[in-house]
């Protein structure tokens, strides 16, 4: 068995189950003798600070925890075990009664029982003067929408260096195949396999219903630019836990961060089967020989 110098529970613990969980996991792993901490979330803002020899994170929440795991975590390349003590949990693959099957797998590097994926993240840097006044990553998307009660913002956009035209909307959506499942889903984006590499770029509520959704490259660099004359207040979001404030004539540069998020999901679904029960798609219609 594989025994990592140092085991993360990161908690929820605004979540009573997740309490309950954490202690589980944390019980079990004192039997290996594996040095654990739970480490206390409650907002999510919490610096997320991890012992040097950390060789594992467990995610024990939402897909909101995870996000928030990723975001201190990635440039470390620390693995995380995301476990769902959550409602919908699309990144959280694990339910709260198998966690122990699949941590079992991955300390005996078993790859029967589990899968380590490696996820696109992206960055956003904020150019103003030509100066990159704040960047930060995000596993699901980056949004550029009105901070205010006017809606409707006027957004230009290039992907490699080509313009791609200005648009009116309330925003815009760029996503990696993670988070085409969340909000770039209900303003109604492509779903993509979270394998691929590829980036998505959604228009939400677009003026002109000629702007429809973009699949580029995940290679692609997306800029969107902030026009000037606007009605209403801006903001970049980062995963919906991240928020900057935007100026007129902002540029909003967009790529994949040189390091992906490593998750650990169970060996025996994939991520269609996540999407087919969450979405309770049907099934059976066709038999397969």
């Amino acid at each position: 068995m594989k025994k990592p110098k140092y085991i993360v529970v990161v908690a929820n613990w605004k979540k009573e189950q997740v309490k309950e969980v954490a202690r589980q996991i944390s019980d079990y792993l004192a039997t290996l003798q594996i040095p654990t901490l739970i480490f206390k979330t409650f907002e999510g803002y919490e610096v997320l600070e991890c012992p040097s020899e950390t060789e594992l994170v467990i995610s024990l929440g939402g897909d909101g925890t995870v996000l928030y795991c990723v975001r201190y975590l990635q440039d470390l390349g620390i693995p995380i075990m995301p476990i769902n003590i959550g409602t919908f949990g699309y990144i959280t693959e694990i339910s709260a009664n198998e966690w122990r099957p699949v941590l079992d797998a991955y300390l005996n590097e078993d790859q029967s029982g589990y899968v380590m994926q490696r996820r696109l993240t992206i960055k956003a840097s904020v150019m103003r003067d030509n100066e990159c006044i704040f960047s930060g990553t995000a596993l699901n998307e980056v949004v550029v929408s009105s901070n205010g009660i006017t809606k409707v913002v006027n957004l230009g956009m290039c992907v490699d260096n080509t313009d791609i035209g200005s648009f009116r909307a309330d925003g815009m959506i760029v996503a990696t195949p993670t988070g085409s499942t969340g909000y770039n889903l209900a303003a109604g984006g492509p779903i993509v396999d979270s394998v691929l590499s590829a980036i998505i770029i959604t228009p939400i509520c677009p003026f002109t219903l000629s702007n429809r959704p973009l699949l580029v490259s995940g290679d692609s660099k997306v800029c969107v630019d902030v026009l000037p004359h606007q009605r209403t207040g801006l903001m970049v979001s980062l995963d919906g836990q991240i928020n900057f404030k935007l100026e007129e004539r902002d540029k909003i540069e967009i790529a994949k961060s040189r390091c992906k998020a490593l998750l650990i999901t169970p060996a025996d679904r994939n991520g269609f089967d996540i999407i087919r029960d969450k979405l309770n798609w049907s099934g059976g219609g066709i038999t397969h020989a």
